[in-house]
């Protein structure tokens, strides 16, 4: 896809933006623990996601943020993580996208009294470039040379999570180590789990 500085996460963030964020966050969460896995920071330790390094830090505070509540929290496997506090992700994402122009943030008041903040999209051309890039590879129009493993990466786990990318087909494979593959079949069960039917509507 195009828009490269954008991290996993924060594509999947604008891929599944229409969605509510109870739903939205399961898709961000795996997609920053895959992230993670593909950089290495994450490995699988009989089926616990395990830090390889409790010192190291990518410069993505959403990414860096999970490193450090992996490393502080109890241990789990990855279907696990993949909902496990999960809004904490997709908040920092999203506030990751505010700093980066990507959303803006809205604040106001509910019933005039609870300070509360809406996240709009200031970049919308980001967004429709992210998903008319998704329509045209799931349509078979891009060759499989020209697709990135980001890219292939982002759309297994938007369809195992069934986003509304107005789009048929199957996701291209992605080229990964037999431990990634094992890693990212998980995530992919657990969205699959997670996604409710029908789609629930946005709400922010």
């Amino acid at each position: 896809m195009p828009n490269g500085p954008l991290s996993l996460p924060a594509r999947l963030c604008l891929l599944a933006w229409d969605l509510d964020p109870t739903r939205a966050a399961p898709v961000v969460r795996a997609g920053a623990l895959a992230d993670l896995a593909r950089r290495g920071l994450l490995v699988d330790d009989d089926g616990i996601v395990t830090p390889r390094d409790l010192d190291s830090r990518t410069g993505d505070p959403a990414l860096d943020g999970l490193l450090e509540l992996v490393s502080e929290s109890f241990p789990h496997g990855w279907r696990t993580w993949v909902t496990l506090y999960a809004r904490h992700t997709l908040d920092a994402v999203r506030e990751h996208l505010v700093a980066e122009g990507v959303l803006r943030a809205e604040k106001h008041r509910v019933l005039g009294v609870f300070p509360s903040v809406d996240h709009v999209l200031a970049d919308t051309a980001r967004a429709d470039a992210l998903r008319a890039e998704a329509r045209r590879v799931l349509s078979g129009a891009a060759s499989p040379a020209d697709v990135s493993d980001t890219t292939a990466t982002a759309l297994a786990l938007a369809a195992a999570a069934d986003l509304p990318l107005t789009a048929s087909g199957t996701p291209p494979a992605v080229p990964r180590d037999p431990g990634f593959a094992a890693i990212l079949h998980e995530l992919e069960t657990a969205l699959r789990d997670a996604a409710p039917a029908p789609s629930l509507p946005k709400g922010r």
